[in-house]
């Protein structure tokens, strides 16, 4: 039979389980799919099927991608069991789908519990993974242990600072395997057409007249009272002015609480909006538009400082990440973060930000993602990973601290 174009074309799987994830692949997988040498198949999971969460998997094909599979995994829950046995849904569903497509890579990115699901599916597979944004720290949730076993599991990393590749190569894995590309979400502000004010009022039918705070916050995944921290913010924004956009948090154990907060509040508040899936062109406009974000999303931490935009990062979930100047980290309690929000939008703050730069990147991650996903060694070469040679004593050695 004669050979057809797929193939010679290396066939790539990427998998999306959430509308955050969404955001930062989405400039990976246009490159992926306008590269002539790549056959993408792209499965969707997560709360991209869920009606609670909007439906996101609708955006995806608005936005012109084919999904090769949906695979349906979140159950209806918000408890801790409800998120593992949703590892367990996600790992049956791509079982059969993963070992019928059989990709040459399949790529995940960050730190989702759900991405366990593919990454051990495809281990067992003998398919080589690709990881994006390993080597980045998230102390105040689970996420933290996720992404480390992502990296472990990966073949390929793509990592967004220099302090990352390190952290990645200090687990032992060899240097050729870690490239340095960047956060991929801040290639929208390099390649995405954002909407400027009017068309972003009107899509949105908002006002945006006074700039407002924008809100994203998730629940603390590895706080035993993650409820104290939602209870101190709603508090905080109680005492302060608006207005206030709020975006979904993740499909976490503790995410009810934090939407039963936020319908609440923009009930008693007519300054208060409550968005289910803003969609990443709308959300980046939006930043552009905003004076402050509050919360403990790691987009405040990422992509904040290119923007330059004032960031009061709350609690636990997101110590031990790599800071811009904009980021104000504040404790979860009421006072300290009305205090945060006062500093912020401080005159002497607000100058002290002039020429910062983002540490996770420049906004060309996409270019060497691609690059290196369709140039890299296939087969074996990829797939078998060699242990790093350590001397018996000496600086191989890492000294652990002491408590």
């Amino acid at each position: 039979m004669a050979a057809t174009a797929l193939d010679n074309m290396r066939r790539i799987a990427v998998i999306t389980t959430s509308r955050a994830d969404y955001s930062h692949l989405y400039w990976v997988l246009k490159g992926l799919q306008e590269h002539p040498d790549v056959d993408l198949r792209l499965l969707v999971s997560g709360s991209h099927l869920a009606p609670g969460f909007g439906l996101s998997a609708e955006q995806i094909t608005e936005d012109g991608f084919v999904i090769e599979a949906r695979v349906e995994a979140l159950l209806d829950s918000d408890t801790d069991v409800g998120m593992a046995k949703t590892i367990g849904m996600a790992s049956l569903g791509l079982a059969d789908v993963l070992g019928q497509l059989r990709p040459d890579v399949l790529l995940l990115i960050a730190d989702r519990y759900e991405m366990l699901a593919p990454a051990a599916v495809a281990t067992a597979l003998r398919i080589p993974i690709a990881h994006i944004e390993g080597g980045e720290i998230s102390e105040g949730a689970i996420d933290d242990a996720i992404r480390n076993a992502l990296t472990k599991l990966a073949h390929l990393h793509f990592v967004s600072t220099p302090l990352a590749r390190r952290r990645v190569m200090a687990m032992g894995e060899e240097s050729w395997r870690v490239v340095r590309a960047g956060a991929p979400s801040l290639d929208h502000l390099t390649h995405s057409k954002l909407l400027n004010r009017e068309e972003i009022e009107h899509a949105l039918g908002i006002d945006l007249a006074v700039p407002p705070s924008i809100i994203a916050f998730h629940p603390v995944t590895l706080s035993d009272d993650s409820d104290r921290e939602v209870q101190a913010l709603f508090a905080a924004l109680e005492e302060l002015d608006g207005p206030f956009v709020f975006s979904f948090p993740n499909a976490d154990t503790g995410h009810q609480i934090i939407i039963d907060q936020a319908k609440a509040f923009c009930k008693r508040r007519p300054d208060g909006r409550l968005y289910t899936n803003l969609g990443p062109i709308h959300y980046w406009s939006l930043l552009q538009q905003a004076k402050l974000m509050i919360g403990n999303s790691s987009s405040g931490i990422m992509e904040t400082p290119s923007l330059g935009l004032p960031c009061v990062n709350v609690g636990l979930r997101q110590q031990g990440r790599e800071r811009a100047a904009n980021i104000i980290d504040v404790v979860a309690e009421k006072e300290a973060i009305i205090a945060g929000a006062a500093k912020a939008q401080s005159k002497a703050f607000k100058e002290s930000l002039a020429g910062m730069e983002n540490p996770y990147g420049d906004g060309q991650a996409a270019q060497r993602i691609v690059s290196t996903l369709t140039t890299c060694a296939l087969g074996g070469s990829l797939l078998v990973k060699k242990a790093l040679h350590l001397s018996p004593e000496g600086p191989d050695f890492f000294v652990q601290p002491t408590h």
